[in-house]
């Protein structure tokens, strides 16, 4: 008997050839894919080792009933067409800087079933993708993508949540060092909160923008900035907020310092040369726990 990452192992019942259990094979220990496997059962969506019996059989994912794969090499099935499960994996990791083999360490699974994963469209289990959004601390509904177009925390509040109010070395802490915030700016129109790609160096909290758009808006006055991170499977969060004056960078020193450690363009795109810095003078926020933690 072999088998690869995928493959689905049944149990028959020797008396009725009925299926009596069935799952997925996750994880392999020998790299020809004789046994023993990880199996994660499709009644208990737990994993456990298997050394299959004579009245188990496995159907080769992308294989014809009753064949045998080529052993040691995952069942061909054309050209890498990972799903967007496997997509958002891949850029969370690699995101984070994390190889495959460590991240299957986290989440407790073999690097080759996150190959797997990453490289073939799948359906992993609830908690095999608890496992791999808590190993790249994001949340399943992320890995999902079922949050596009919808507001964030639309999740069921934890039954006895508590509030704390964060130290502001704590704020500094999660405001670093880069990543989304809302700007709250006063413009002729009235108020108005954009999202935009900040950075934080030497203290200051900066962002790129153009001349006349609404982020420029906020050189020359005290705004507020404000940056949260919502988990919506633990019914989780924290929010900071900074308050300070913003200032227009303009030294061409200091704007190509802010250029090179950019993490990123722009998500907006176009042209946003005008660098815009915030210090803060005052750093509050609030994060939302179970109450017993």
């Amino acid at each position: 008997m072999r088998a690869h990452l995928g493959d689905h192992l049944v149990i028959e019942s020797p008396a009725t050839g009925a299926t009596r259990r069935d799952g997925e094979i996750v994880g392999l220990h020998h790299p020809d894919g004789t046994p023993p496997y990880d199996v994660r059962w499709s009644d208990t969506q737990e994993v456990t080792l298997l050394f299959p019996g004579p009245d188990a059989h496995i159907k080769h994912l992308g294989h014809q009933p009753g064949t045998e794969a080529g052993a040691g090499t995952p069942p061909s099935t054309g050209p890498s067409d990972p799903g967007d499960i496997g997509r958002r994996v891949a850029t969370e990791r690699q995101r984070r800087g994390l190889s495959r083999e460590e991240t299957a360490r986290r989440a407790r699974m073999a690097p080759g079933y996150l190959a797997y994963l990453e490289e073939r469209p799948s359906d992993p289990s609830l908690a095999t993708l608890f496992r791999l959004a808590a190993a790249l601390g994001t949340s399943v509904q992320a890995l999902r993508g079922s949050g596009i177009g919808m507001p964030p925390g639309r999740g069921t509040a934890l039954l006895h949540p508590q509030l704390h109010d964060l130290a502001p070395q704590d704020c500094r802490t999660l405001l670093s060092t880069h990543g989304v915030g809302r700007l709250a700016v006063t413009t002729p129109e009235g108020p108005a909160v954009v999202p935009v790609n900040y950075e934080v160096l030497d203290e200051e909290i900066t962002f790129r923008t153009t001349a006349g758009s609404v982020p420029a808006a906020a050189v020359g006055s005290e705004i507020a900035f404000e940056v949260d991170h919502l988990d919506e499977a633990m019914s989780q969060g924290w929010s900071v907020l900074a308050v300070g004056p913003a200032r227009r960078v303009t030294a061409p020193e200091e704007v190509r310092r802010l250029t090179e450690h950019a993490h990123t363009t722009p998500w907006a795109g176009g042209e946003r040369e005008m660098w815009v810095a915030i210090r803060p003078v005052r750093l509050t926020g609030r994060r939302i726990t179970p109450a017993e933690q």
